[in-house]
């Protein structure tokens, strides 16, 4: 098994953020509430070519807090106990910023 995915052309690999299940006072959050669907990105590729074969970078960086959409990627198992995603750069809906 592989242990590290350098993603091809645009593609972002991602490792979705855990929402808490109790604020730091203790009080224990339900599950129904809305929580963002972020992540944070672990690897990004080197860019896509355009028509005339210029290499246009991907804008983010490893370590960028990401906004996903509610479906899509796709699942990719590096170690038994991790689970990432592979998104492409246009299916990534934005940046956090703290």
């Amino acid at each position: 098994m592989a242990k590290r995915l350098l993603p091809s052309l645009n593609r972002v690999l991602v490792e979705k953020l855990v929402q808490p299940k109790k604020t730091a006072g203790g009080i224990l959050l339900p599950e129904t509430s809305k929580q963002l669907n972020a992540a944070k990105v672990v690897a990004v590729g080197p860019g896509e070519r355009d028509k005339a074969g210029n290499l246009i970078p991907v804008a983010l960086k490893e370590g960028d807090t990401v906004l996903l959409p509610e479906y899509g990627g796709t699942e990719v198992k590096l170690a038994a106990d991790k689970e990432y995603l592979l998104f492409r750069e246009h299916d990534i809906l934005g940046t956090l910023v703290d």
